[in-house]
């Protein structure tokens, strides 16, 4: 088999292949476009420490630089006008696959700042703001799925912005996400807007749950913690699809596809493994189910495109064995509730973290733009 074959296949199987990462240099080689060509990439999510890396490394930006430099632009619209360029470029380069699948795929996605996770009036602002800077119908606004960032959703989907909500963990956070995008959907056609016009997905984080649960039942150590290593994040993934199949098949979501809504998918995010000890293409193989996304970086992408297991169906009449899971989780002495809390308050950390490296980073090539 190809390598084509398996990414073909797991497209085949209803499965959006996006790309984990976007930096000047892909737009500028041709490297993105080559993916879309040869292995079935329909969309990029970006974050800022994809942006900080990029800015971090080569000289992609330098002219750009030199040029807000000369202009006199402060930190911050220095840093919109560099991430805004490249989404742009890329919501262009992917209008052919937006077009084609009618505003399903095709799409970019570029992050509010995350030091407004915890502030929903501003981050409606800048997620207003964000959209008409970039000027791109085929773009996605991501918005944390934190407690403040579920009336911000609401009220930028009801403004006819398409948003990506990222750092969802649990599925009782995701059922209030998905309440927030339908409440979002109602108040856009209220106040006017064709609600064929707006899509969403909602980014369910993968990794990170076998990362963090892995380790409490390795410090536990018990046979039966052990054994579960490895079991939770296909497992809560698993159970948020099941939450997902009950919620769109309520008579809320009846009135509102009726009204021309899209259903907002689940992404699988977070896809990358970090243990070792576990298949590669892990976090591929055991997701495969219709109408979702798998957002890939660039190293899960080639490992699923070279030796991806895809079989078909991996996820639908999963949901009981995956609560099995969850009860032996808890049964070893788990807080699963905890876990998830932890996991959303080091998912916006995290980004914080590299927003600041990121704002580093452009000062330091501003100033040495202007010596």
């Amino acid at each position: 088999m190809s390598t084509t074959d398996r990414l073909g296949l797991l497209s085949e199987a209803g499965v959006s292949i996006w790309l984990d990462d976007l930096s000047r240099e892909r737009l500028n080689s041709g490297n993105l476009a080559e993916l879309i060509r040869d292995k079935h990439i329909v969309g990029v999510t970006t974050n800022p420490t994809i942006f900080a890396g990029a800015l971090s490394s080569g000289d992609a930006y330098n002219d750009q630089v030199r040029e807000l430099a000369e202009r006199g632009a402060d930190l911050h619209a220095a840093v919109r006008e560099l991430t805004t360029t490249d989404v742009r470029n890329a919501a262009d380069l992917f209008r052919d696959v937006y077009s084609a699948t009618n505003g399903v795929d095709g799409r970019v996605s570029i992050e509010v700042d995350p030091g407004l996770a915890k502030d929903t009036e501003k981050t409606v602002a800048e997620a207003q703001d964000l959209w008409k800077t970039v000027d791109r119908p085929n773009i996605f606004v991501k918005i944390p799925a934190t407690e403040e960032g579920l009336p911000a959703i609401t009220r930028t989907l009801a403004e006819g912005i398409s948003v990506n909500v990222t750092l969802i963990f649990s599925v009782e956070r995701y059922r209030a996400v998905i309440d927030a995008f339908f409440s979002g959907l109602e108040q856009a056609k209220s106040n006017g807007h064709d609600l064929r016009g707006i899509q969403s997905v909602a980014s369910f984080f993968v990794s990170r749950v076998d990362a963090e649960v892995d380790k409490r039942l390795e410090a536990i150590g018990t046979d039966d913690a052990l054994a579960l290593r490895g079991e939770a994040a296909i497992a809560n993934a698993r159970l948020a699809y099941a939450a997902y199949e009950e919620l769109f098949g309520t008579e809320r979501w009846k009135a509102l596809q009726e009204q021309g809504a899209s259903p907002q998918r689940p992404l699988w995010a977070s896809t990358g493994v970090k243990n070792p000890e576990y298949s590669d293409t892990r976090y591929v193989d055991e997701l495969v189910v219709a109408n979702t996304v798998n957002t890939m970086p660039e190293k899960t992408l080639f490992a699923a495109a070279d030796h991806a297991e895809i079989t078909g169906d991996t996820v639908s009449g999963t949901a009981a064995q995956a609560q099995e899971v969850f009860d032996k989780l808890v049964g070893v002495g788990i807080d699963v509730t905890d876990v998830f809390l932890a996991l959303e308050n080091e998912g916006v950390e995290k980004f914080d973290k590299s927003w600041a490296e990121l704002l580093d980073t452009v000062t330091g090539q501003l100033d040495q733009a202007r010596s």
